[in-house]
Formats: structure tokens, C-alpha cells, sequence
């Protein structure tokens, strides 16, 4: 029989009129916020379009999606200025996508970033893009000069080659391992991002990535979830409960311990003239989560989700990606 979710102050079952109100859940109890506690990393998504379509990406990028355009190397030195300005307590800088190595001014991002003193963490397939002869040769300059600030962590959604190319297409497996192979053979510190959407649990498949890392030669740590990240599958129309006010000591969950509380994301819509940021890498098209053009407009902006600067979790990807993650504060009938 199908789990049904019951809101715990209502004791009703929860479905379409969920994640409509920012304040209030469908139960009537006040919605969950998480404030920004100190801006650690500042993620920014270089552009939508990717060598490749993946049958369950969240933000569906593909080669010919550009509902997020390429970002430019100015956009993306101006609000490293501003991080300078604002004395923010920012230590990270991350690239994603899209294929980050689409960008024709990625390279540049990187080096720009690396040298400003920022740890940078690129999120790649490690395909076509990423082998380029121009871009290794980038690579591994910034690498020289660099060292271990650079971090690329490559989506391998399965140790698996049948699993992988279910999600990335035929062919995908192999062309990943042979980016992989590169970058473990020049030393570059790798970390892997594999799925959660078969039937095996975290340790089963942490145990079949730790078999293929052995043979490959990879200098990775399976059992460190920074190292091997394994991601949810997010789907919008998944059923999840809405997190309330109470749930954060239900659950036993700081909500310092969340994404939006130490994070920010940077995207530029299509037809946009300058990047919006928003909470974090899960939201870029939803609008109610715009906290302006500069880093410190988001601090204090209200509207929509956001409450000076605060984040109201009003999104599925909010409650089943980022804070319950196992646990739940809903009752189960």
C-alpha cells in the first residue's frame, strides 16, 4: 500500500495545495525559513546548454537549452569584487551547469577565481568539452600554479556502465572514464557524484564505486561523502511533506546545516541584461526565490520566498533534497 504523507498539524493528507503559500504550509502551521548564517561559497551556473541530455536533470539542460545563458567573465569578476568589498567570509567559488566547459570564458572564470585566493569546485561529465586539447592544456596550467584549490568533481551517476548510460545516453559511460582517467593521471584532486535511484542502499553502492576506483587508480575516497557524493533523485512532482517551524527540532536538524544557510547561486535567465541570485544550484528558474542583481541586495531583499535575505522553504526540492534526507516530520498512515 502507498505511503501517504499526513501533515502533523492537520492530520489530513497533503497533495496539490502543497508549496503555494511561502508563509504558511496547506496545513495552516508556519513555513520553515533558513537565514544566511556566513556566505561560504557562491555558486555560479556558467549557462544551461550541455553536450549531452540527461533523462532526469533538474535543471534539463541540454545542447540546445539556453533558458540560462552563458555568464561572462565580467559578470563574474564583478561580484568577486563585491565579495572583496563586503568583506564576506566567502572561501569557495563553484562552477556549474550545463557543461561548465561549454562556456567559451570558462577557463578564464576559473583562473580568475583560483587567483583571487578562492577554493574552486567544478561540476563536469568530464566528456567531449572537458577533453579538449585547449582546455586540458588550461587545466593544467591552472593546476601548476594552483595545486590542490582546484577541485572537479565528475557526475558518474553509477559505477555501472548499463545504469549510467540509462541517464546520460549510449556511449556516455566510457567517454566519462576516459576523462576521469585524464585527470587522475595528471593529478588533479577528483571528487565523483553518483544517484540514488536504484535499489541498492548508500553502502552497496559506495562498495561497487570503491571496486571501480581500485581499478581505475583513482585517488578517491569512497566512504567520504564529500569525495563520493550520492544524490537524490529531484523531482518536483515527488510527494514530500513541507517543513515547518517545528520540524527543525522534530527532525533534530540545525537549519545552519543547510545549503541556503551558508550559499548562494548566480544565474542569468534568458533575456535577463545582468545575473540574478538566488538561494542555491536547485532553484534557478523559480522566480519567488530572486534575491536581486548584487550580493548585497540578497542579504536584505524581501519578496516572494525571501524574507530579508531569509529563505522560506517553499519548494519539494527544499524539503526532499536538503533537509530531510532520510528523516521526516510527517506522521505515515
Amino acid at each position: 500500500m502507498r505511503k501517504i504523507l499526513i501533515d502533523q498539524h492537520t492530520n489530513i493528507p497533503l497533495g496539490t495545495h502543497k508549496f503555494q503559500n511561502p508563509r504558511l504550509t496547506a496545513g495552516g502551521a508556519m513555513r520553515a525559513s533558513v537565514k544566511l548564517d556566513r556566505l561560504e561559497t557562491i555558486w555560479f551556473n556558467t549557462g544551461t546548454q550541455c553536450n549531452i541530455e540527461c533523462v532526469n536533470c533538474y535543471i534539463q539542460s541540454s545542447p540546445t537549452n539556453d533558458r540560462l545563458s552563458y555568464l561572462t567573465l565580467d559578470e563574474v569578476r564583478k561580484l568577486l569584487d563585491e565579495v572583496a568589498s563586503l568583506q564576506l567570509a566567502t572561501r569557495e567559488i563553484a562552477f556549474t551547469g550545463g557543461e561548465p566547459f561549454m562556456n567559451p570564458h570558462f577557463m578564464d572564470m576559473v583562473y580568475l577565481a583560483l587567483s583571487r585566493g578562492f577554493e574552486v569546485l567544478v561540476l563536469t561529465n568530464a566528456m567531449q568539452p572537458l577533453q579538449r586539447p585547449k582546455v586540458q592544456k588550461d587545466l593544467l596550467a591552472a593546476a601548476a600554479k594552483f595545486g590542490h584549490h582546484l577541485t572537479i568533481r565528475v557526475s558518474l551517476d553509477h559505477y555501472l556502465k548499463d545504469q549510467h548510460e540509462t541517464e546520460r545516453g549510449v556511449g556516455s559511460y566510457e567517454v566519462t572514464l576516459t576523462g576521469i582517467d585524464w585527470l587522475s593521471r595528471h593529478g588533479f584532486q577528483i571528487h565523483l557524484a553518483g544517484r540514488n535511484c536504484w535499489s541498492e542502499d548508500e553502502a552497496e553502492l559506495r562498495a561497487g564505486y570503491r571496486a571501480l576506483v581500485s581499478q581505475r587508480g583513482w585517488c578517491v575516497d569512497t566512504e567520504n561523502p564529500a569525495e563520493l557524493v550520492i544524490f537524490p533523485e529531484l523531482d518536483e512532482q515527488y510527494d514530500v511533506p513541507e517543513i515547518t517551524t517545528e520540524c527543525w527540532s522534530s527532525l533534530g536538524i540545525d537549519p545552519s546545516s543547510m545549503m541556503c544557510a551558508t550559499s548562494r547561486m548566480v544565474v542569468k535567465r534568458r533575456g535577463d541584461d545582468v545575473p540574478q541570485i538566488t538561494p542555491c544550484t536547485l532553484l534557478p528558474y523559480d522566480k519567488q526565490f530572486n534575491m536581486g542583481t548584487t550580493l548585497k541586495e540578497s542579504l536584505t531583499t524581501t519578496q516572494g520566498a525571501i524574507e530579508n535575505g531569509s529563505v522560506r522553504l517553499n519548494h519539494p526540492h527544499c524539503a526532499k533534497f536538503c533537509v530531510l534526507g532520510g528523516g521526516s516530520c510527517s506522521v505515515e498512515g
